[in-house]
C-alpha cells in the first residue's frame, strides 16, 4: 500500500475515528487547490511574438493620464491607430489626433 492510500486510515486513526469530517476537509483542501490553480494558470500567459522586422508603423500619438496629467509620446506602433497605452490602472487620453502629419 502506498503512502497516499495509508493517509487517510492514518488521519482516521489519529483523529479519533470521524471520518465525515476528515472527508469533508479533503473535499475542501481538493476544491481550493483546484480554485488556487485556475487562478494562477490565469496569471501565466504566453508572451506575444514580436512583430515582424518593418511591421512597425510610424506614429506620431501623444497620450495624457486623466489620473496624474503624465504624458506620453508614441513613435512606432503595430497599428494605424493603437489602443491606448496605461497609466494608473486607466487608459491614456489621446491629445493628438492620429490623422495629424
Amino acid at each position: 500500500m502506498t503512502f497516499g492510500a495509508a493517509a487517510p486510515l492514518v488521519l482516521a486513526a489519529l483523529s479519533g475515528g470521524d471520518i465525515f469530517r476528515i472527508v469533508v476537509a479533503a473535499a475542501v483542501a481538493f476544491v481550493l487547490l483546484k480554485v488556487g490553480m485556475k487562478v494562477l494558470g490565469g496569471f501565466a500567459r504566453p508572451v506575444p511574438a514580436p512583430p515582424d522586422p518593418g511591421e512597425l508603423r510610424r506614429v506620431r500619438m501623444t497620450y495624457r493620464c486623466s489620473i496624474c496629467a503624465t504624458e506620453v509620446r508614441m513613435t512606432q506602433a503595430n497599428d494605424e491607430v493603437p489602443e491606448p497605452p496605461r497609466h494608473c490602472m486607466e487608459d491614456m487620453d489621446l491629445v493628438t489626433s492620429p490623422y495629424d502629419d
